[in-house]
Order: C-alpha cells, then structure tokens, then sequence
C-alpha cells in the first residue's frame, strides 16, 4: 500500500520555526505527501514552498479550541484562501455543541464552508470531549452544512483517533463525506487500519516514519 497519498504531513507545535517549515515542505515534496498542515501565519511560505507540485497546503482555523466566535473564523478562513491555502481544517464549537446549539454550529460550518468556495473544508471535532451521541450530531450537522471531510482531533486533546470513533463516524456518514483521522497515528501498521475502515486521510508528524516502514 502507498501511504503517502493519505498523509497530511502536519506541524502544529507552537515553537516551530520558518525552518521547521521549510524542512516540513521539503520532506512533503521528497515523499509526495498529499497535503502540508500548518498553522494561519505559515499559509503564504508553505504555498510558495509547494508551488508547481500538486501538495496542498491546508491550514487550520479556530485551533485548537474552537471557542472563538463565527467573524473570526470566517475571516481566518478567508485570510488563509486568500494566502495561499487549497484547504481548511476548522475546529467546530465544542462548547455550543454540547450545549445542544446546534444550529449555531452547522451555521458556522456552512457560512466557513460559504465564504472558502471549492476549496476543502475539514471540521474537526476533538472527539475524546463528545458523547457517541455528540460525534454522530456532529456527524449530521457536518453533512448538512456541505463540509468536505469530517476530522477526529486536533491532536492537542486528552486523546487522538480511535478506530471506534472510525467506525461510528463511517456508520453516521455512509459516503456523503469524507474522515480524516488524526492524533496518535505513528506507524505503517496503524495507518492501514485506519484506511481499512474507510479513512480518506491521515493528519499526522510521522508520515515519514509510515511511508519508510511500509
């Protein structure tokens, strides 16, 4: 199997340098990763790292708490498009989630989705703070709101993807949208269990140690 075309090659820590991504862009292009995932600031150096290669950049939004309000997640979003991003990965509003507004949420999610156009849109649900019965809310919501893909974790959560979270997550959306898995997945083995079940993509630091233990 090629792991490559499922990787989104991610660097999120709050210290990493312009080199880290630079380095980050270079290791993308050497293995043919499907995406670079970076924080807002980076979205113009990453896109111009990439260019004339078919690596996306995505960028995320609303990271990692997901509490701020709609305007500002939709004018990051916008910001990031405008800079240079092929995708999105939001955090929803977990808080407003549990707090059964959703309306509230799907609304965010269609107006990110509005404003981003054809480009992709990943919402991310952080589901180690979600009940069963959250997950496949945010499931619907996610569906409704025309999202591209639907996202475990951010990775700075209590926990990262589960393959039980997969299954529920496949189960609620059939096909009408893609998963990403994300957080905790380190090895080739993991990552094809994942992809067995359905995932689309993997966000992950350690393509490179999944695509060499192939």
């Amino acid at each position: 199997m090629s792991f490559a075309k499922y990787i989104d090659h991610t660097l999120l820590k709050p210290n990493a340098s312009v080199n880290d991504i630079k380095k980050l862009c270079a290791e993308a292009k050497y293995y043919t990763f499907c995406a670079v995932c970076i924080n807002g600031y980076y979205v113009n150096l990453v896109a111009n790292e990439l260019r004339n290669t078919t690596i996306k950049t995505a960028a995320v939004i609303g990271f990692p708490l997901g509490a701020m309000s709609s305007k500002t997640k939709i004018y990051e979003a916008q910001q990031c498009i405008e800079n240079g991003a092929d995708e999105i990965d939001m955090v929803l509003n977990i808080g407003l989630l549990k707090s059964g507004y959703y309306k509230i949420v799907e609304d965010e999610i269609k107006n990110i989705k509005k404003i981003i156009g054809k480009n992709t849109l990943k919402v991310i649900f952080e589901n180690c703070y979600l009940t069963d019965q959250e997950k496949k809310i945010a499931c619907q919501l996610s569906v409704n709101a025309g999202a591209d893909f639907i996202k475990t974790s951010t990775g700075f959560g209590t926990n990262g993807a589960t393959l039980e979270d997969i299954k529920l997550m496949k189960g609620e959306v059939k096909n009408n949208v893609q998963i990403k898995a994300s957080g905790g997945i380190r090895d080739s083995e993991t990552a094809k269990q994942y992809i067995d079940l359905g995932v689309s993509r993997i966000g992950t630091s350690s393509g490179i140690a999944i695509v060499t233990s192939e």
